[in-house]
């Protein structure tokens, strides 16, 4: 169970969380949830996580792919926050952490009780939406706030007129 969430009448302003990961849908999740952030009055909240798995190997060659890995998420944080600078004229927050993107995920949810929906978008693919959205209607990673799942195929004209 997730702790109360703080909302306006609290004065908390709810914020969508979007995943930025390497998949060209997360620029569509990102969008939408600046969109509604601003919309809203809100905040959007941009989350990379760094999976662990690839570490595996001696302590010098474990520092420097570590490294390159928050390199890595904070160059694409940079971008996207960019990206929503410009086309939305909002601030979002960035936050990279390092675990099990599914357990990060409920940790910052818990953590940033202004959190009140994820956004995520569901990718093109033939081998299906991407991980994140098969995990939401799987029992592995119900999510303990409203998840909005964005079609790849909305535009910025569509995400617009739906918030």
């Amino acid at each position: 169970m997730v702790s109360r969430r703080i909302g306006r009448e609290a004065g908390g302003k709810r914020k969508f969380l979007a995943i930025i990961d390497e998949t060209p849908e997360c620029a569509r999740a990102a969008t939408y949830a600046a969109y509604r952030a601003k919309a809203s009055g809100g905040g959007a909240v941009l989350l990379y996580v760094i999976e662990p798995g690839d570490f595996q190997h001696w302590l010098g060659v474990e520092k420097i792919m570590r490294a390159e890995a928050e390199e890595k998420a904070h160059s694409q944080l940079a971008r996207v926050a960019e990206d929503l600078r410009e086309k939305v004229g909002i601030e979002p927050e960035v936050v990279v952490r390092e675990g099990k993107t599914t357990e990060e995920i409920h940790r910052l949810i818990e953590a940033d009780r202004e959190i009140a929906i994820l956004v995520l978008a569901a990718g093109e693919a033939s081998e299906g939406p991407g991980p994140l959205v098969s995990s939401v209607s799987g029992k592995g990673a119900a999510f303990p706030i409203p998840v909005t799942i964005v079609p790849n195929t909305l535009t910025d004209e569509d995400i617009v007129s739906l918030c």
